[in-house]
């Protein structure tokens, strides 16, 4: 019944996934672009330089806001690797209370210690 569960979580997962490709590579690149105009931005002396680096800097940042639905999109690949790494986890249920070895390494240590 789990794995079933984690079939239908990783399945919607993945469909979020590809349908938010197309954001999460605009919010990539205009990230990338972002960074290489503040560095140049803080680079420069000039005030005119300042101010036409500030410009492009404030188009790529509203450029960068638009792709916000990018965030669905890394979350979901963030249940397509929770659902991977829980896929083959096993549950074990251990009654130590009913096992009869271990009843007997406590008693044998309560022995010893008197």
């Amino acid at each position: 019944m789990k794995k079933l569960g984690l079939l239908v979580a990783g399945f919607i997962a993945a469909m979020i996934l590809i349908s938010n490709l197309g954001p999460l590579v605009g919010l990539g690149v205009s990230l990338l672009v972002l960074y290489f105009v503040v560095k140049q931005f803080l680079k420069t002396d000039s005030t005119a330089a300042k101010i036409g680096w500030g410009i492009a800097g404030f188009i790529i940042l509203m450029a960068t806001a638009s792709n916000v639905p990018a965030i669905l999109g890394i979350a979901a690949a963030y249940v397509l690797y929770l659902v991977y790494k829980n896929w083959d986890k096993k549950e074990v249920a251990v009654r130590e209370e009913n096992d009869p070895f271990v009843n007997f390494e406590k008693q044998w240590a309560q022995l010893n210690n008197k």
